[in-house]
């Protein structure tokens, strides 16, 4: 009697055990689709999901930043690692449609000590540094950036233009 219960109780668990890890029989005429994409991150979800509106109505441009706004290359610009960032005038003059990927703005020229051209998206807290020789698109709230090396056809002719400056050797007179 012990020996036909183990033995029912063996057979019982073996067939509980192979019922588990049974999986379904691939089908050869049937390609298996892979995912080649990772599946997007929560922040990817919002920004793609978040739509991009028309300029703050409330965001007055002076003649200065009109001014700015003339000197911004615009159209698809290349930077590094095969991105590139795509900038766009907008309806209203003086903003501009900044996208990456995912990263959409609507930015406007900032005045800039420096000289260097600013574009910015205070809602979203992105900045586009456009300098002679390259630009770069900055995430102020993630502090990085989000590319870098981005080069105009323009930008691309003034960097070959540039000479190297030693700092180590007197300057020539």
């Amino acid at each position: 009697m012990k020996v036909l219960f183990a033995s029912i109780l063996i057979a019982s668990l073996a067939a509980t055990a192979q019922a588990q890890t049974a999986e379904k029989p691939v089908n050869p005429k049937k390609p298996v689709a892979v995912s080649k994409s990772p599946a997007p991150t929560k922040r990817q979800a919002i920004e793609e999901a978040t739509p991009v509106s028309e300029p703050d109505p409330r965001i007055k441009l002076s003649e200065a930043q009109l001014a700015i706004a003339r000197t911004v290359f615009v159209g698809e610009i290349q930077c590094e690692l095969g991105e590139k960032v795509t900038i766009k005038p907008m309806k209203r003059e003086g903003f501009f449609f900044v996208s990456r990927g995912v990263h959409k703005f609507v930015m406007h020229p900032e005045e800039s000590r420096t000289g260097a051209i600013r574009l910015e998206d205070n809602a979203r807290g992105a900045l586009w540094l456009q300098l002679a020789n390259k630009s770069m698109l900055m995430s102020q709230k993630e502090g990085k950036r989000l590319a870098d090396e981005c080069k105009s056809p323009e930008q691309v002719a003034y960097a070959k233009d540039m000479k190297p400056v030693n700092l180590l050797e007197p300057a020539p007179k």
